[in-house]
């Protein structure tokens, strides 16, 4: 059954989704205008690709139609007869094989026990015996060999794939687990970072079928861990406002590891949520 709401319903719910948009790129879009690079903020629109203007698009999610709303007509995903705007079944249809991945992911992550003893040391990784680092405008707070040291020192313990192939080569075989794209599934889980950042990914990955409130959640979350993210790497982002977390030492450890928790208790309910919408797109999926 589908609900059916009128202009007067769902124009006020557009417009507030609008308005949090724009709230929450004004930053970002006034330093793109200026030609200004933000290592935090960017991150959201350079390793993900949604654009801010496919973020403005309302999405009312599964089961809702839109009384009137003719902009969507013509928009991939979607249906318009009989005066309503719905989420098109073929299209659903269409990307079943990804839904099923994206809940197979969501759902093996959340049943794993998470982990809260990586220190964030994949930023360290990256940077490992190389001159070629990946924020070249901001220094590395302890220097090219303080940092060599700080990995060295450590046992390192990234599960994340899209985190892992970014290490150096000196820097992977360090590394106790060996991730790849095949094995994600098997070794993702709710402590580490990326996982939960990834929450954004996936949404993004089910528009138009996610309801645009989820998104943004997830789009919230995922700004708020790249700043412990960057928070606890190794460049030195101070002049930006960003206090650093000295994760190489043992109040750092435990200032990284007590947000770390808080954040996976932030991304548990938004992965069921992700793992619920799969399931009433693409019903009787397991695992």
């Amino acid at each position: 059954m589908s609900t059916v709401l009128e202009p007067a319903e769902w124009e006020p719910l557009q417009a507030a989704h609008v308005q949090r948009v724009d709230a929450l790129l004004a930053g970002h879009l006034d330093r793109r205008r200026r030609g200004e690079k933000h290592p935090v903020e960017d991150f959201l629109f350079t390793y993900y690709p949604t654009r801010p203007k496919q973020l403005r698009l309302w999405h009312p999610g599964p089961g809702i139609s839109l009384r009137g709303a003719t902009q969507y007509e013509g928009k991939r995903g979607y249906l318009y007869s009989e005066g309503a705007a719905r989420l098109d079944p073929a299209e659903i249809s269409r990307r079943a094989d990804s839904i099923g991945w994206i809940r197979k992911l969501l759902s093996a992550t959340a049943d794993r026990q998470p982990q809260f003893g990586c220190f964030g040391l994949h930023e360290w990784a990256m940077v490992y015996r190389t001159e070629e680092v990946r924020h070249d405008a901001w220094p590395l707070r302890l220097g090219s060999e303080g940092t060599d040291r700080v990995v060295e020192s450590h046992k390192i313990a990234c599960s994340h794939f899209d985190a892992f192939r970014f290490f150096t080569q000196p820097a992977r075989p360090l590394n106790v687990l060996q991730p790849t794209r095949e094995a994600q599934p098997h070794l993702e889980q709710g402590g580490c970072l990326h996982a939960n950042m990834d929450l954004y990914k996936w949404s993004t990955k089910l528009m138009p079928f996610a309801p645009s409130s989820l998104l943004l959640d997830s789009f919230e979350l995922a700004r708020d861990i790249r700043t412990l993210d960057m928070r606890a790497s190794p460049y030195d982002l101070t002049h930006l406002g960003y206090d650093p977390i000295p994760i190489e030492t043992p109040a750092g450890k435990s200032h990284y590891a007590t947000s770390q928790r808080t954040f996976a208790d932030r991304a548990r309910p938004l992965r069921l949520q992700l793992i619920e919408l799969c399931d009433k797109l693409v019903p009787g999926q397991t695992g």
